[in-house]
């Protein structure tokens, strides 16, 4: 029989209680973690989201209780009624922030019974993540989970406030949108009213907060939710949410001041004390110390070993003389085994048209110069692993490699590349080797505010990257495509080359990353329609599909638009950063599985022939 609680009320949570509490009468709800019979004495952990309380059901001070606590299991949501103690010396429990006190509970109710969960909230790791996905009511129960959602919520709270405070106004955008190129597929939705037209749900806010720029709003800023329709992965949802801005009349290092100004903000609200402000690189630099655009920092970068080979060498290698050669620190990994050492070459991308070298021994008895001017050129230490990359002349790799005064061909990208990717590889492989990396999982805990806050300058090492190219060549369509997105503005000073030289083409672009992961893309933006013209023009877009595309945006580009910039951070992966999670699954309530189901709630679902015929479709599958 279950009680009802009648005009009982909570007077506390569980998690708040301290010696200090002792002597207090207390009501106290939740959910019963674990269960603990000792005979006259059962002990009850008492659940909710600010932590567990210990009941004690004594039989002698309460039949009743104490005969209810026998039938009572995990899951059971109950209410205690009793006074605080302080425990037995011999009873504390230090690991539990309530653990100096208990309840000896004068009146227990059972509010409402469970079923036999298919997993314990009680557990700290589920393996089996679909189960957790499925219910995952009892998974956000999990302590861990909880936690995740405190750090997000105090993050979102802080850069609301940052951003208020610096005077930006929040402003939302429609979610029913007109389908624009943001990068990626749009999710389309059909309209009723309109048979066989579509609105398509936003991948950004950029055309309406642009426009929101044009209106003379000056500073704007949304927590904005926004759908891709692409593969997942852990770091990539179809749904996201992310810290939208834009701004008027900015210079770029105004856009890094405002954006530096609420991450210290939403990082202290976690516990973390982040530095400003941020180091910069520029894309080419990256690209050369990193071998990627979104450079983790923890990491040692790449070396340019070319110095340590002859030509001789080289060819006797098999290395290409005319592509760089690379060469990337492993630290503190100590001495690999040989199968050890081939099984990293399935993390190797051959198909850039690289090859490696990862036995130093094997070298020093041919090149003995050369591997002692590797060491010195890498800093490599006893215990440091030293890999060489190159270029494969066997394997030519399929890209030009002209050269643009001051850049990187696309042939030593290539080779830039397949290094940076294989140093990402093995960091994961090796991060809890030795300490190889000096990678640390950081698990944050929600801050006092009075509290110190934690040196993050090891942990979250955040870097812009600047001045990346304005085009990307598509090999499939063999067409040139926006690196970032049609609206970004180009250096002046290159727009001679737009027809002539896409790919000398730089943009006032900027990206934000840090650990490795992008947490955020942005740009100075056209605000001229002549110059949007050009871009359009020279993305192979005819004046006839830009108007049908962007006619509202164009014409608005004509009412005085001042310049202006912005740019758009993911909240979920800063909050996934921050809680040391392995995935974006982890700080988003309710995500898809990497197939893109909700398991949950088994979406997506076929729907009825009415409703298709109300939308005015019909729906052909693939035999």
């Amino acid at each position: 029989m279950l009680d009802f609680l009648g005009k009982l009320e909570r007077t506390h949570l569980c998690g708040d209680l301290r010696a200090a509490d002792a002597g207090k009468q207390v009501v106290l709800m939740g959910w019963v973690n674990r269960r603990r019979d000792h005979g006259n004495l059962i002990f009850l952990d008492l659940r909710d989201r600010s932590g567990i309380a210990q009941i004690v059901l004594d039989r002698d001070l309460t039949p009743e209780g104490h005969a209810k606590g026998e039938a009572i299991r995990p899951e059971y949501v109950v209410a205690a009624v009793g006074k605080v103690r302080l425990r037995d010396s011999l009873a504390i429990n230090p690991k539990m922030p309530t653990g100096e006190i208990e309840i000896e509970a004068t009146q227990i109710l059972i509010l409402n019974d469970a079923k036999l969960a298919p997993f314990s909230p009680a557990e700290e790791a589920i393996a089996n993540e679909e189960v957790r996905l499925k219910y995952r009511y009892l998974d956000l129960r999990r302590a861990e989970m909880q936690r995740n959602f405190w750090i997000r919520h105090r993050v979102t709270l802080a850069v609301r406030q940052s951003l208020s405070d610096q005077g930006f106004l929040e402003i939302e955008t429609p979610i029913l949108n007109k389908s624009t190129p943001e990068g990626a597929r749009d999710f389309l939705v059909p309209s009723r009213i309109h048979a066989g037209e579509f609105y398509a749900l936003p991948q950004s806010p950029q055309i309406f907060k642009q426009i929101l720029m044009i209106s003379g709003f000056d500073k704007y800023f949304q927590i904005a939710r926004c759908f891709r329709d692409e593969d997942l992965r852990a770091d990539r949802q179809l749904e996201f949410t992310q810290i939208d801005l834009e701004m008027s009349f900015p210079q770029q290092e105004m856009v890094f001041a405002v954006v530096e100004k609420f991450l210290v903000a939403g990082f202290a609200a976690a516990g973390v004390a982040l530095a400003a402000p941020f180091p910069q690189i520029t894309y080419d630099e990256a690209i050369r110390q990193f071998g990627v655009d979104k450079p983790d920092l923890r990491l040692p970068g790449l070396t340019d070993v070319r110095e340590a080979f002859s030509d001789e060498d080289l060819t006797t290698l098999n290395l290409d003389a005319s592509l760089p050669v690379i060469a990337l620190r492993i630290p503190n990994v100590g001495v690999l085994s040989r199968k050890e050492r081939e099984d990293n070459h399935p993390l190797f991308d051959q198909r850039k048209g690289a090859k490696f070298i990862d036995d130093l021994k094997r070298l020093e008895k041919g090149f003995p110069a050369a591997v002692e001017k590797l060491r010195q050129l890498t800093n490599a230490g006893e215990n440091d692993f030293v890999i060489v990359v190159a270029g494969d002349p066997a394997h030519p790799i399929q890209a030009s490699n002209t050269k643009i005064p001051g850049r990187l061909s696309e042939r030593e990208i290539a080779i830039y590349s397949a290094a940076g990717n294989f140093r990402v590889e093995l960091a994961r492989k090796y991060a809890d080797r030795h300490g190889a990396f000096g990678i640390t999982t950081t698990v944050v805990e929600t801050a006092d505010p009075n509290a110190t806050l934690l040196d993050g300058s090891k942990a979250f090492q955040p870097i812009w990257v600047t001045d990346f190219p304005m085009f990307e060549h598509d090999g499939e369509s063999g067409q040139w495509v926006p690196a970032h997105h049609p609206f970004t503005a180009p250096y002046e000073g290159d727009l001679d080359k737009l027809f002539t030289d896409p790919a000398a083409v730089r943009a006032r672009c900027y990206d934000l990353a840090m650990n490795g992961l992008e947490l955020g893309s942005g740009s100075i933006r056209i605000h001229r329609k002549d110059m949007q013209q050009q871009i359009f023009k020279s993305l192979g877009i005819s004046d006839e599909d830009a108007r049908s595309r962007f006619g509202f945006f164009l014409d608005a580009l004509e009412y005085g638009t001042p310049p202006h910039g912005g740019i758009a951070l993911g909240l979920d992966r800063i909050a996934m950063l921050l809680a040391g999670a392995p995935s974006l699954r982890e700080v988003i309530a309710f995500p898809k599985t990497a197939k893109a189901v909700d398991v949950m709630v088994d979406a997506p679902t076929p729907v009825s022939e009415q409703q298709l015929r109300e939308l005015y479709l019909r729906v052909a599958l693939k035999s």
